[in-house]
């Protein structure tokens, strides 16, 4: 009986293992270059993400050297990288000074592990004063909601060099993770 325990337990731990194996190069080749545009580069839901903080809640990427998909270039800056839906497609754009300059597709969107954000980021060292300010603000908040700060999405970014010049770029933010490929040379 202990032996199937085992067994059992060694096999559900490999499935996350066995689930994650995705052939890169097949992703490329599926996904299609994006043909839509917005009107005058800018982005529509930016406003609704940004009205409730003081600094933009998107992640910074800054690129040193060119990424490609397929006929996009993605020249060396620092973008914002904002995960948006457009009939029924998730796409990542690439923000410059306020502008859409690159909207590339995402390949798959998945619910961000429970307690990644508390393992992954690391705590805020705040002051004495900044404590007391914060504590002050959130006394305040208890009594008055419309005084209650919202919380800006927390947000992560990994990038990950796969074989055959492949580049996996997995963007974090608030709930969801969403997985973008590249690649280091033009195909």
């Amino acid at each position: 009986m202990r032996r199937w325990i085992i067994l059992l337990a060694l096999l559900v731990c490999s499935l996350p293992s066995i689930a994650k194996d995705v052939d890169y190069e097949q992703v490329y080749r599926d996904l299609e270059v994006p043909t839509h545009k917005y009107v005058h580069d800018i982005d529509p839901g930016e406003y609704y993400d940004t009205k409730t903080s003081t600094w933009s809640p998107y992640p910074l990427l800054r690129l040193l050297a060119p990424l490609y998909f397929k006929t996009i270039v993605v020249e060396p800056g620092y973008y914002l990288l904002t995960p948006r839906e457009h009939k029924g497609n998730w796409y990542m754009l690439f923000k410059e000074a306020g502008r859409i300059k690159y909207i590339v597709p995402i390949y798959d969107r998945e619910i961000v592990p429970e307690f990644f954000y508390d393992e992954n980021l690391p705590k805020p060292k705040l002051s004495p004063t900044q404590k007391m300010h914060l504590g002050m603000l959130d006394f305040i908040g208890k009594f008055v909601p419309s005084a209650k700060r919202k919380p800006t999405p927390q947000t992560y970014l990994e990038l990950t060099d796969l074989d055959n010049n492949f580049i996996s770029m997995v963007v974090y933010w608030g709930n969801y993770r969403y997985y973008t490929i590249f690649r280091t040379t033009p195909m």
